[in-house]
């Protein structure tokens, strides 16, 4: 009996060392890996190379952008903490926020129907006492004023009598509104005329993008097409997913009531439901940047004169920071290799090709029957136009420093673009969650960049 006792007490004690141990064992790997997960969260920093299973399980999309050189979390990271708030403020100074348009013009191919419901498809154009004295050239004969309904906002009213200088008068090969015309032009204060919902729906507005997708740019599949045919869709179709997202960001909830805010079903419909629509925003925003960063040495030499010495050394700044932040040129070189394209035999014939339909696409902007979205239809595809021109009118670093050649209302519109890019990007990394879960989606597994 006492031989059993003892052996029981050993067995316990055999029992309880174990415990220990593995108690032990467990606090330890534990410990380990808050260690490492706290020195990952400093030491990688904007790498975007870092995805662990709780971070794979936030984001849909994971890996590299299709046909890009940054991947997902890089770009997410990159926009929020850097990108996205220069641009905000960028957009506010008084040089970018005005802008020169052609509003009245006749479409080229079918009577326009001006199929909008609300007078918010109006557009304010800017009394000639408004915008910078340097800004401005003989335009319209009419005197514009303000549509019933718009916002009144502070602007800046500083007359300089100096000529404006440092800008060339140039027409963009890419799109078909001569920039060189200012017969009927007139200008608008953008931060007056936001894009958001207007009411501009049916018939009218999808024939638009009908016309756009199946006249100029089809949709080829990845056997029929080489990259470069694979390009134009891909761009209007991020373009398109952008214009979609400032909608969807700022809906019309009710009419009776004038109340505003989010439709995050019509964002979950419309554009997250389709991943290649997501991936195409992302490719537009990496194409932009691009074109915004290979341009460096343009756009941070340029004359950003209106008259108001300290808002132009502001935009200035904010143009240098934007185009040489060390942590984008650390993190994201290089976000799309324009070198790869147009090198086979057909290399020259194909550019050509696209570049009329893109010419074919800017026309069809006349067509818009709603003022406001034609307004900013003519901005962003003067400022997709101009990526396309910086990137590919032009070869080699060296000889884009010599030979490119910008007018004014170019550069406001390509920034202005990466702007309104932006903004959808963040917006989609941001309201993704939470427009899928009032649609009812289920937790969905990662998105890899299909290959």
């Amino acid at each position: 009996m006492a031989d059993t006792n003892v052996v029981n007490v050993n067995v316990k004690e055999k029992q309880s060392s174990k415990r220990l141990i593995l108690l032990i064992g467990a606090v330890a790997v534990v410990a380990v890996a808050v260690f490492l997960n706290t020195q990952n969260s400093s030491i990688f920093g904007f790498t975007g190379k870092l995805c662990n299973c709780r971070q794979a399980e936030k984001q849909k999309y994971i890996g590299m952008v299709e046909d890009c050189c940054c991947d997902y979390e890089t770009v997410n990271k990159l926009n929020t903490e850097v990108l996205h708030p220069l641009l905000q403020d960028l957009v506010k100074t008084p040089f970018y926020r005005y802008f020169k348009v052609k509003l009245w013009c006749d479409c080229p191919f079918w009577p326009d129907d001006g199929m909008c419901r609300l007078r918010d498809c109006s557009v304010c154009e800017c009394p000639e006492s408004e915008f910078p004295e340097p800004f401005k050239k003989p335009l319209s004969k009419d005197n514009p004023v303000c549509q019933e309904g718009k916002p009144q906002a502070a602007v800046d009213r500083t007359v300089d009598t100096r000529a404006f200088t440092g800008w060339t008068v140039t027409d963009n090969p890419w799109t078909s509104d001569d920039e060189t015309d200012n017969e009927e032009m007139t200008y608008v204060n953008l931060r007056l005329n936001p894009e958001r919902y207007t009411g501009y729906i049916g018939p009218s507005a999808r024939r638009i993008w009908d016309a756009i997708y199946s006249e100029n740019c089809p949709r080829y599949t990845s056997e029929q097409s080489c990259q470069e045919e694979k390009l134009l869709y891909k761009l209007v179709s991020g373009l398109h997913s952008s214009i979609t997202v400032h909608i969807a960001s700022d809906y019309l909830l009710d009419e009776a009531t004038n109340s505003w805010g989010q439709n995050l079903t019509l964002l979950y419909d419309r554009v997250l439901r389709y991943p290649d629509r997501v991936r195409n925003l992302y490719f537009t925003f990496l194409f932009v940047l691009r074109a915004v960063t290979k341009a460096e040495n343009y756009l941070v030499e340029a004359e950003y004169e209106t008259g108001n010495v300290i808002e132009d050394l502001k935009t200035k700044s904010l143009v240098k920071q934007i185009v040489s932040d060390p942590k984008t040129t650390a993190a994201c070189p290089l976000p799309f290799d324009e070198a790869k394209l147009w090198k086979g035999q057909r290399g020259p014939e194909l550019k050509q090709q696209i570049q009329k339909q893109f010419r074919n696409i800017s026309a069809i902007m006349d067509c818009v029957g709603c003022e406001k979205c034609r307004l900013w239809g003519k901005l962003q595809i003067l400022g997709l136009g101009t990526a396309l021109k910086i990137l590919f009118t032009v070869n080699g670093e060296d000889n884009l420093r010599h030979n490119l050649e910008l007018q004014r209302n170019e550069v406001i519109a390509l920034m202005n673009l990466l702007n309104r890019l932006s903004e959808s990007v963040k917006f989609v990394h941001e309201m993704s969650p939470v427009a899928e879960s009032i649609a009812g989606v289920g937790k969905t597994k990662p998105i890899h960049n299909r290959t």
